[in-house]
């Protein structure tokens, strides 16, 4: 079976490719993925628009005709029985089932349509690192755990901003007060570093885990007969 991961950002996919090959397996023994960043997907839709419209439309129209396209080609390229797509984006502020409908409803009209499956980080891919404290004291021992015991799982609390508070010298303030492209780099770096203690049986994130089991029933069952 071959996988077709397409998440948020660049953090996320530094996180996907050391967590996903210990929910699947390594890569090839037996099954093949591709973790895709969907903001280099998003730079090349709107390098196709007028410049003007490149620049007003909101985040979520260029999402989703980003991800239309690239779901109408797996649909010509990656037979259900082959293959799936999974679509990983942050919730944000959306309301998380309204917004996971509309990120599915996008294959609706599609024929031929690919396997796929859409899935959220809850409030952001920064809830799937908190959803293991003890990856995240492995990965910066001087962690300031009592942040760490205070946050709810998958809360809309400003979720990069708490794991900032928690590890990141001069917390959440001092980071946002440097802004970009900071920021995005020290996610990268906090992803890169925590994602490697992460149990991924044990994290504590309900969006991680529904990611996981989701991401499980893709592949076919073998054992049945016929």
């Amino acid at each position: 079976m071959h996988f077709e991961i397409l998440v948020e950002d660049a953090s996320g996919k530094i996180m996907l490719e050391t967590l996903v090959p210990r929910i699947l397996g390594p890569k090839g023994k037996p099954h093949k993925y591709r973790i895709i960043n969907i903001q280099e997907l998003k730079h090349r839709t709107m390098m196709r628009m007028p410049r003007q419209l490149a620049r007003t439309l909101p985040w979520d129209a260029i999402l989703f005709e980003t991800l239309a396209q690239q779901l109408k080609g797996y649909g010509r390229s990656l037979p259900p029985d082959k293959g799936a797509v999974i679509v990983v984006v942050d919730a944000d502020w959306h309301d998380p089932l309204a917004f996971r409908q509309q990120l599915e409803d996008l294959a609706v009209p599609l024929d031929p349509k690919p396997l796929y499956m859409a899935r959220l980080a809850i409030e952001e891919g920064e809830a799937w690192l908190l959803g293991d404290p003890e990856a995240v004291i492995a990965a910066y021992p001087f962690a300031k755990r009592y942040v760490l015991e205070q946050y709810e799982q998958d809360s809309e609390c400003g979720t990069w901003e708490w794991l900032a508070d928690a590890i990141y010298k001069g917390g959440s303030d001092h980071l946002t007060a440097i802004g970009y492209p900071e920021i995005g780099r020290v996610k990268c770096m906090w992803a890169k570093r925590i994602s490697p203690y992460i149990d991924v049986e044990t994290n504590r994130s309900p969006s991680f885990q529904e990611f996981r089991r989701g991401l499980l029933s893709l592949i076919p069952d073998t054992t049945a007969e016929g």
